[in-house]
């Protein structure tokens, strides 16, 4: 089949040229459409059922709350882990899924047991599912502040009104983004501040007055009525609409006499119990928010429309106050986008100058070169196709001295056969002969089209064998990790199969491209001379030999060695230290008091 495929290339020229193009285009595209972030994903397959119970303690959301809401959602299956805390007024309980299960399906099941379980829960909690996001979803922190001039203008409770009616409503809703959150000043709240000494005077129950504000903030419908022919909808509107509707509220009638609310208690703006503050350059109290991405989506795609949505929530809020984010994800990735590139365009670099050295000839080093973009592009076709993202691990893993490698050992092939092999023939030496014996320089042969075609069919068909079980072999080192599940999966998966994507691009290559650029692009002319990459050789060689020599005359003594130094390194492994995931630097710092 090899040899197939290298002679239909030689012969084909144009197919192939016109497939290396399209494999470009398609690379291309999928380069631009790969999602892109710093590190992989590794967080669990994950539903969590937050309840909150404000009038429990810590203890009674454990045995209330906590205790029958897991033992309901134990029978859900493919399950493979539950954990739950319980906090005063706060029961957060985590089902992590197998990796294989569909999260909204995993939803589903958790909604129906736990719609059924509401019932049984005590009065005033509510239960609600977490957004289906992961641990890298915090993609948009931002702050809500008002200008130099205006810091006396608004509140803190006003710009905290302000995140949750009007940012967080808009935001809501952008395509990748699962959750707004707001924290930060004051949350605004209607206050019944009760005076028992008034309530008792009154014959009045706190029950009472908590019925009475229930019950008159409502509004109701009454159908219609027909007048001549027209139709009046009916209505009662009694959603109170400021303190005074909430004052008016009548409790009840006491001997004729309607006992209103604010004959029993006070009415006023508050705020609710918060538990923190956020502070920015030590300026300050300001409000913060956060947009979580939606899990699976394109950190790029939703992040740029976060920001288009943000600019137009700016023009939405009064004057004098803005929104400013403080951590935008956009930064690390770029910087981590830069490694990579910087990585990849020097290591690409370096091999090309070490193969123009080494080859002793221009245009074999950027033939060989030029299956460095091309295996890239098809590892990132396949990257594309298989959802594969790309982040440091994924990439950074790539070596170019792999992909190159079976290139290089069939255009070395090639050069060398054309510069030594074509002296073989009797009338091509005895030409040659008689040339230097008349004393005229020895000036290159130039080969034709179909003569070049021969050779170059000869040398990759000879040597393409042994290229090729090498690449074969590394190809098959990294299926094990292929195999890998669970978090070592998330971690290594990607980076085996984007190993395996290039190397597997530059195997194709080398059966088609490379032997097709070869007989178009390497000079067609026979040199005679010793090049500067010849004498490099010639004194590698000459220092290598002696050293062979000594190896295999002391076999014994260097396999030893060699067995004594790997113990010597197994022994200094148990003592190297290790990590769960290499350090990134993100430019950033936490503090925790």
């Amino acid at each position: 089949m090899f040899q197939k495929l290298i002679t239909y290339s030689i012969r084909h020229k144009l197919v192939i040229g016109v497939l290396s193009i399209a494999l470009a285009i398609w690379g291309v595209w999928s380069l631009m459409h790969l999602p892109f972030d710093s590190t992989p994903d590794i967080t669990d397959n994950q539903v969590q059922v937050i309840t909150q119970a404000p009038s429990l303690g810590a203890q009674e959301v454990e045995q209330y709350v906590t205790t029958p809401v897991e033992m309901a959602l134990a029978n859900i299956p493919r399950i493979q882990e539950r954990r739950s805390i319980s906090r005063s007024g706060l029961s957060v309980i985590t089902l992590v899924f197998d990796d294989a299960a569909d999260i909204y399906w995993a939803r589903s099941q958790v909604s129906q047991v736990v719609e059924q379980l509401e019932k049984e829960l005590p009065k005033n909690t509510e239960t609600e599912m977490g957004p289906i996001a992961t641990g890298l979803g915090e993609i948009y922190h931002y702050t809500i502040r008002a200008k130099e001039g205006y810091e006396h203008k608004y509140s803190l409770t006003q710009l905290r009104t302000m995140q949750d009616w009007i940012v967080r409503k808009q935001l809501s809703g952008t395509p990748g983004v699962a959750e707004v959150s707001g924290w930060g000043g004051y949350v605004k709240q209607y206050e019944v501040a009760i005076n028992t000494d008034q309530l008792n005077a009154s014959g009045v129950s706190v029950s009472e007055v908590f019925e009475a504000l229930q019950r008159n903030n409502a509004n109701t419908g009454g159908s219609y009525i027909e007048q001549n022919s027209n139709q009046y909808y009916i209505r009662g509107i009694g959603v109170v609409k400021n303190l005074e509707d909430v004052a008016n509220i009548t409790v009840k009638t006491v001997n004729g006499t309607p006992i209103k609310v604010s004959d029993v208690a006070k009415v006023q703006l508050g705020h609710a119990t918060r538990f923190g503050a956020v502070t920015r350059n030590g300026e300050g109290e300001v409000v913060a928010g956060i947009a979580i991405m939606l899990k699976g989506e394109n950190f790029q795609e939703v992040i740029k429309n976060v920001k288009e949505r943000i600019n137009q929530i700016q023009k939405s809020l009064p004057e004098g106050v803005v929104i400013e984010p403080f951590i935008d994800r956009t930064n690390l990735v770029d910087r981590v986008e830069g490694t990579i590139a910087r990585n990849l365009i020097e290591g690409g670099l370096i091999v090309i100058f070490v193969l123009v050295i080494f080859l002793g000839n221009w245009r074999a080093g950027l033939v060989v070169a030029s299956v460095i973009p091309l295996s890239m592009l098809f590892a990132f076709g396949m990257m594309k196709t298989f959802g594969i993202d790309g982040n440091l691990m994924s990439l950074g893993a790539i070596d170019f001295g792999m992909i190159v490698d079976s290139a290089v050992i069939i255009v070395e092939a090639v050069v060398t056969h054309i510069n030594t092999g074509h002296f073989s023939q009797p009338e091509v030496r005895a030409a040659y002969l008689a040339q230097c014996q008349n004393g005229g320089a020895a000036t290159p042969f130039a080969l034709t089209q179909k003569q070049m075609d021969e050779k170059v069919h000869f040398s990759a068909s000879r040597i393409r064998q042994s290229a090729a079980f090498g690449e074969i072999i590394i190809m098959i080192v990294y299926i094990p990790l292929m195999t890998l599940v669970g978090i070592e999966g998330k971690m290594f998966r990607p980076m085996a199969l984007t190993v395996f994507f290039a190397i597997l691009g530059a195997f194709i290559l080398s059966l088609t491209y490379v032997p097709m650029a070869s007989s178009l692009m390497l000079s067609r002319k026979v040199h005679t001379r010793k090049t500067f990459s010849d004498r490099v050789i010639e004194k590698l060689q000459a220092w290598y030999r002696p050293v062979l020599d000594w190896v295999l005359a002391r076999n014994k003594d260097v396999i030893t060695g060699a067995v004594a130094l790997f113990c010597v390194s197994v022994v200094g492994f148990k003592y190297l230290g290790g990590e769960f995931i290499p350090s990134l630097e993100e430019g950033d710092f936490a503090v925790e008091m």
